[in-house]
């Protein structure tokens, strides 16, 4: 008996994407999926080019929301509930960023997670440009650390796995059993998956389904999209730290509780940032006391760094060959790497002072198709 074949909604929030969004919509009229079990939905917002022009003569169907829209997040607020209703007929809807390519295979990968038993899930986010610049190439290393020692692990412990803001599917009946789904922070995608998890449900996760994400190539643009996933984090914890502990209480169990610790990373590195302050003040006090010399403190601070230094790089080189991703391209994001991560220190810091409050637009502008991905 073949397999049934689910109906798919392709949900696509797009800001002035003109320059890219034309080469998702080819990407995904070439899955190796029936033509007529899914349909592309772009949902234009405050654009100021040819985003819908060029959506619409690629073959997208053409949403338009009624309410003002500040961030991703009211988009699917506002379209979300609506696609969903019974009588558009779809099964599921799969939310792809618009600067994103999608490889043949999601949709299959995503109608078998169906089918085992999912209603929602994440699918693997790889890179478009991983050999752009160094900042790009670090964003790569560390989606693809991601997909490997957090979302693998979690999928093999039998655990809910994040979903990461583009490339997940979820199904239409859980969208209307959680009726008053509302996005109200900076983070949409974390902020679904503790809807997720207060409604019950497990986040699945589908290493088959691949999407292709554009990184940012720039450290200023890396600076502002991390520090609106940084504020978002701090108003997730805000928002939903009691939830999730009422849960737990109620159910007698400590799944979920794990959730506060990803929101909680932020919080962590700035506590880790504080202890670094009062070692070197430690430090400081001993050397005014003639209890050390510079020449010591100097050593300890080149040790400290090149030990992080060599930790951290041969992570990202472990997970680059464990994803078989090694090219001579990646390895100036390899080498980078390592300030990569600790600029979360900074940015983590001034967004407990001073947060972002409102969705900037990261540009995209690489016109990249699906064949001239780095093989």
């Amino acid at each position: 008996m073949p397999q049934k074949q689910h109906r798919f909604a392709i949900l696509i929030a797009a800001r002035n994407e003109g320059a890219v969004i034309g080469n998702l919509i080819e990407s995904l009229r070439h899955q190796q999926y029936p033509a007529h079990l899914y349909d592309v939905i772009v949902v234009p917002n405050n654009c100021t080019d040819n985003t819908k022009i060029v959506a619409a003569q690629a073959g997208a169907r053409i949403l338009t929301c009624r309410q003002a829209v500040r961030s991703k997040g009211d988009v699917l607020s506002q379209v979300l509930p609506e696609i969903s209703q019974r009588k558009m007929g779809y099964d599921a809807i799969c939310v792809i960023d618009a600067d994103n390519l999608v490889h043949p295979g999601f949709l299959g990968a995503m109608n078998d997670a169906l089918l085992g038993g999912a209603t929602v899930a994440q699918g693997y986010r790889d890179s478009k440009n991983p050999h752009d610049s160094a900042i790009s190439g670090s964003y790569s290393i560390y989606f693809w650390l991601l997909n490997r020692f957090y979302n693998r692990s979690r999928h093999n412990a039998g655990l809910s796995t994040p979903i990461g803001g583009s490339g997940f599917m979820i199904q239409t009946a859980l969208v209307r059993k959680m009726a008053d789904m509302h996005f109200a922070t900076l983070t949409e995608d974390l902020e679904l998956t503790i809807l997720c998890h207060l409604a019950g449900e497990k986040v699945a996760w589908v290493p088959k389904a691949i999407v292709y994400d554009e990184q940012p190539l720039t450290f200023r643009q890396s600076w502002k999209q991390r520090s609106r996933w940084s504020s978002g984090m701090y108003q997730i914890g805000a928002l939903y730290t009691r939830p999730i502990l009422k849960k737990a209480w109620q159910d007698r169990r400590l799944r979920g509780l794990d959730l506060i610790a990803l929101y909680m990373s932020a919080h962590m590195q700035v506590l880790w940032f504080a202890t670094m302050v009062i070692n070197a003040l430690t430090g400081l006090l001993q050397l005014l006391n003639n209890r050390t010399t510079p020449a010591i403190m100097m050593q300890q601070t080149a040790y400290f760094l090149l030990v992080t230094w060599l930790s951290v790089t041969g992570v990202a080189i472990l997970t680059i060959l464990l994803e078989r991703k090694l090219r001579i391209g990646i390895v100036q994001g390899m080498l980078f790497f390592w300030l990569f991560i600790m600029s979360w220190l900074p940015i983590n810091l001034c967004c407990l002072f001073h947060r972002t409050s409102s969705w900037e637009q990261i540009k995209h502008e690489r016109s990249i198709r699906l064949h001239d991905l780095p093989s």
